[in-house]
């Protein structure tokens, strides 16, 4: 892990395109911005451990094949010309 000093303004370069940088601290918390292209997800700890969760529950999800479904839909069959 790296550990770092940074003051109000001054910022971390990770990699060519992520921007960490300081905007204030308050009491006990400090508030970050952070840059990133669209293409990357930036998350809360908390809110990524919940989405690796669901990940998990929904991959040990049961796969229902479709033909059990068929009985659920209309029959649309055409008649011939």
């Amino acid at each position: 892990m790296l550990v770092l000093t940074r003051r109000r303004g001054e910022g971390v370069t990770i990699g060519p395109d992520i921007r960490v940088i300081v905007l204030g601290m308050k009491g006990g918390q400090v508030r970050l911005g952070i840059e990133a292209p669209h293409t990357i997800e930036v998350h809360r700890d908390e809110v990524y451990a919940r989405i690796q969760d669901e990940n998990h529950l929904a991959s040990r999800t049961q796969v229902i094949p479709l033909d059990a479904f068929r009985h659920l839909a209309p029959s649309k069959r055409r008649s011939a010309p």
